[in-house]
């Protein structure tokens, strides 16, 4: 039932989780005294630290450093392509890799502006690079320290920092190869013609001056029945002229009075209608919006919707972004087509590009806040190359004590973060903001079920089920099929459940051969990761929907002989190294 949700996506995977749990707890499959060890478990600590760090990297300007001279706009879009995705895989080699494509894809649509190329051709490729360089170190991406703690349950001992290198080194670079020679080829025309990247709004609409006559019906109204008014005619109200005044920011209660001005964007359609229904009139003369932005104090950007957002699944007016947020809704786009029909009753998906604008100068600040990535280029909050070069210096440190065993990975990791903190690279205001509290959730919940999906004897039904099926046959077949299966799964899960589920049944499987059960676990910890086939399997996919004008039915395309060349690659390699 828990994949089923999982897979419906109508209720957060977090709430999914907990829910989950708290019903193994009632069914007695999970002990309630440790129903709740999930929360201090090395795996979710390590996971938060993780994402602690990675804050700092982006706040000293670490990251910036790596990145601002090393993607140039390209003549060759094989090179352009190459050069993005490998970027982008050795950063999330060291960091989380949904940082690291929200700090590159602001650059890489810059750079596609400046080399006459759509966007389309480079951002699904820089999502995949990014989740293909998560297999490389242990921090690289949360399945791995899953598998690393299973594997401490089955062996006595985890994965180190490294052990995932040889092989993931090794499917990162033939991935990224192959989304640079042969993968951004297939990428629908529709998608990866027209030259350079386009603008994902062209605002057909007028802002219009209205002015409320001396005798008029709307005399006296509140400003919030004339709002709702304006939206049932798929119209926007800007601001109020008051005896000469302009107030960008009305309040809610205020009565239109006589000679005030509404200053309103809307379509032709819409402008007539708002004039018969609120008894107005128009102003001298009316101008277009394009002309508005440029010459009023208005700050206009445009944001894709995270996954996570707290505006999934609500619209403009229930989140009440003009009186709460102090932003204006323009426009939206949902997979490169703007949507202009009654915005205030849009409802927001994942990957939605946005255009917002307000008069304060803080519609970036407010667009994060709301849990959405700016696509433009940012300035460092804490910047200056000595905080960067400290902060690579406190990350090293904790990676060289991890690696040589003077401590656990979550105390070094924990000592790095505590260190950024103190140091002021993460402000105390982000600790928490840093962290992906649904992920975190999510793991705390799933490692219990996880035990007893072992404890209740499912993962031994499973493996005996396979068994089964492959009876008679090597087992590197059965290999195989556990990668494959693993990766089906993900596609359409989150890769941390996936890899909950999946690691005891790879730990059973080996148990029932009598073998060594590394391979099995290398497997999962690959497959996990590996979600190439649709925008939910990774939050990487979601995130360049909207900005690259993607189909949900277009991540196969690539995504499909992706995920062969990482079968055919993996297989070998982590028989090569983690042999039977």
């Amino acid at each position: 039932m828990v994949l089923v949700f999982f897979v419906w996506g109508k209720f957060r995977y977090d709430v999914v989780a907990f829910s989950a749990l708290i019903a193994a707890v009632l069914a007695g499959v999970v002990v309630p005294n440790d129903a709740f060890l999930g929360f201090g478990h090395p795996a979710t600590v390590t996971v938060g630290m993780v994402l602690i760090i990675s804050r700092g990297l982006v706040n000293s300007g670490a990251v910036q450093l790596m990145t601002k001279h090393l993607i140039p706009p390209l003549g060759s879009t094989t090179a352009h392509v190459g050069l993005l995705a490998g970027v982008g895989g050795t950063l999330s080699a060291v960091m989380n890799n949904v940082g690291a494509l929200a700090l590159l894809m602001p650059a890489a649509l810059q750079s596609a502006k400046k080399a006459k190329r759509a966007a389309a051709l480079l951002l699904m490729p820089l999502a995949f690079g990014s989740i293909l360089g998560g297999l490389v170190t242990l921090i690289g991406t949360p399945p791995n320290i899953i598998v690393a703690t299973f594997r401490e349950s089955s062996a006595g001992e985890p994965f180190g920092m490294f052990d995932f290198t040889p092989v993931g080194i090794v499917i990162a670079i033939a991935g990224i190869l192959f989304v640079s020679l042969v993968g951004w080829r297939l990428i629908p025309a529709a998608r990866s013609e027209g030259g350079a990247a386009e603008p994902l709004f062209e605002i057909e609409n007028y802002v219009a001056e209205l002015r409320v006559p001396e005798v008029g019906e709307s005399i006296g109204e509140l400003l919030r029945d004339v709002e709702a008014v304006v939206a049932e005619h798929e119209g926007i109200v800007l601001g109020l002229i008051r005896r000469g005044h302009r107030i960008d920011r009305p309040r809610g209660t205020d009565k239109l009075e006589q000679d005030d001005r509404l200053i309103v964007e809307t379509g032709s359609e819409g402008l007539d209608g708002i004039l018969k229904a609120l008894d107005l009139k128009p102003a001298e003369a009316d101008v277009s919006s394009t002309d508005l932005m440029e010459s009023s104090e208005l700050s206009v950007i445009e944001a894709v919707i995270q996954p996570g957002s707290r505006m999934i699944g609500r619209t403009a007016l229930s989140l009440r972004l003009r009186g709460r947020h102090g932003v204006v809704l323009l426009a939206v786009s949902r997979q490169g087509r703007p949507r202009g029909d009654r915005l205030n009753r849009f409802r927001f998906q994942a990957g939605d590009v946005l255009l917002l604008a307000d008069d304060a100068g803080r519609v970036a600040e407010i667009a994060v806040d709301l849990g959405c990535l700016p696509l433009a280029e940012r300035e460092t909050g804490l910047g200056g190359g000595g905080r960067a070069w400290l902060s690579i210096g406190i990350f090293i440190a904790a990676i060289v004590v991890a690696t040589i065993g003077l401590l656990t990975i979550p105390i070094a990791l924990s000592l790095a973060a505590g260190g950024m903190v103190l140091l002021n690279i993460v402000p105390p205001r982000q600790i928490y903001d840093s962290i992906d509290w649904p992920v975190v959730v999510l793991l705390a919940a799933m490692i219990p079920i996880g035990g007893a999906v072992t404890s209740t004897g499912t993962s031994a039904l499973i493996a005996g089920s396979l068994l089964a099926l492959t009876e008679g046959m090597p087992p590197v077949v059965l290999l195989t099929v556990v990668l494959v299966v693993t990766m089906t799964l993900s596609d359409v899960i989150n890769n941390a459940a996936t890899a909950i589920v999946m690691a005891p049944i790879g730990i059973e499987i080996a148990g029932r051969l009598g073998a060594n059960s590394d391979p099995f676990l290398m497997a999962v910890a690959i497959g996990a990761s590996a979600a190439f086939l649709t925008p939910i399997g990774h939050q990487n996919n979601a995130l360049v929907m909207g900005p690259g004008g993607y189909r949900f039915g277009d991540y196969w395309r690539m995504g499909l002989p992706l995920e062969i060349v990482i079968v055919a690659v993996g297989i070998p390699m982590i028989l090569l190294v983690w042999p039977f």
